[in-house]
């Protein structure tokens, strides 16, 4: 604070809050060291004596800053103070790129150590390519990840992990946890009406359903609930009619459709159930539909497809005409990515996670068929591998979410 001083040649008497008036060097670094830990918007578009790219106006500079991987933020925040304001969070980071409209997409994977079984998310800049982490669950150590179902609401950046199963107890859990992008972390979400690990979820028009699964009692439910986000409560809605735990599930067409999967040793042909949320009710699944669902599938283009285990890894598509499957033009999935998969899609891209996180990129195209009355589509498919760094050649993924911001 600066002294009033008075003279006989009548100076400028500064008075408290003047604008003229300056800070000792100490005062001026608890005020620096304040506006780093809660940094207001005005204050971060504040000069600071510099610009933000010296030669750029600052609103081109903050574009730039703002499609730096997050992989560089830990060196580049260390440039000067504006860029330590803006790279020195996630939260600010993806909050800023929200508000100037960025949407780009982003990998998000639930993978585990293969030794010790701890659970983690790695995510993928789908732009840049290069992977960061984000904050750990708040959960158990000892969870089994298999048990978990992970679902998303892309473009609003929110991720949902339900359900799930104590690894040395096995017992199934009614936890849900939330993420959210641009905030980057965890809430707990009111729970499920019913614990369960092993289920079938997917998002319809925004709401979340979760079907089936293992109980409690080490028994296959038949019934199935359903979340609305937005006023954050869990309500009941009609049983499935047959007790089932889920291997895959999908949502074509407005509608969740549940796999139970083909079972050791094949004898018996594997379930399959249809729900509309329109009529709220269950049916049983076309019999070429559930009995070629060998894989993890994903919907483009209005299709459903599977990355199929057992037919050479090819990639194939179901026509609800013919109820049929028919593998797609291509080569089969590259040999760098092994089973366990992970498996989903963005647009017209597929991708599929496997062990050591490397990750193929598909681009799914489309022509019209020639020589038909009605409208077919052929399919092909074209890889891109994404080798993973050397530090993740002991994880293995369980899930996998693209995000949006």
């Amino acid at each position: 604070m600066q002294r009033v001083r008075l003279s006989s040649q009548q100076a400028p008497v500064h008075k408290l809050g003047d604008s003229q008036i300056t800070l000792s060097p100490k005062f001026r670094l608890a005020v620096i060291q304040s506006s780093l830990l809660n940094p207001s918007p005005d204050l971060e578009l504040s000069h600071w004596g510099e610009p933000l790219i010296p030669g750029l106006p600052d609103d081109v500079a903050l574009n730039c800053l703002l499609r730096l991987p997050v992989q560089s933020h830990t060196a580049s925040k260390a440039v000067c103070k504006r860029w330590h304001l803006l790279l020195g969070s996630k939260e600010r980071f993806f909050t800023r790129r929200k508000e100037l409209g960025f949407k780009d997409p982003w990998l998000f994977v639930f993978a585990y150590h293969k030794c010790t079984g701890k659970i983690q998310w790695q995510v993928l800049d789908l732009t840049n390519f290069s992977w960061h982490t984000i904050p750990a669950m708040p959960c158990r150590e000892k969870v089994c990840p298999h048990g978990f179902r992970c679902v998303s609401t892309p473009r609003d950046g929110t991720l949902f992990v339900c359900g799930g199963t104590v690894s040395d107890a096995d017992c199934p859990l009614d936890l849900v946890l939330k993420y959210e992008m641009q905030k980057n972390r965890w809430t707990v979400v009111n729970q499920m009406i019913s614990a369960r690990s092993f289920f079938a979820s997917g998002v319809i028009d925004g709401m979340i359903y979760v079907a089936g699964g293992n109980s409690t009692d080490h028994f296959e439910l038949d019934s199935a609930e359903v979340l609305d986000p937005v006023e954050g409560t869990w309500h009941p809605i009609a049983n499935m009619g047959t007790n089932m735990a889920s291997y895959d599930a999908a949502v074509l067409n407005g509608k969740l459709l549940v796999t139970e999967g083909w079972l050791w040793p094949f004898y018996v042909s594997p379930r399959g159930q249809v729900y509309d949320p329109r009529t709220n009710n269950w049916e049983s699944m076309a019999v070429g539909l559930r009995e070629g669902w060998t894989g993890s599938s994903v919907v483009i283009y209005g299709h459903l497809f599977v990355v199929s285990e057992l037919e050479r890894m090819k990639l194939k598509v179901y026509d609800a005409d013919t109820d049929k499957w028919e593998a797609i033009e291509g080569p089969p999935l590259p040999e760098q990515i092994c089973k366990p998969f992970a498996v989903n899609a963005c647009d017209c891209r597929i991708y599929v996670v496997g062990r050591n996180l490397h990750v193929a990129e598909g681009h799914i195209s489309r022509v019209s068929r020639k020589g038909t009355c009605e409208k077919k589509w052929c399919f092909g498919v074209r890889w891109n591998v994404v080798d993973s760094p050397d530090c993740f050649s002991d994880l293995t993924p369980s899930s996998s979410q693209v995000l949006f911001a």
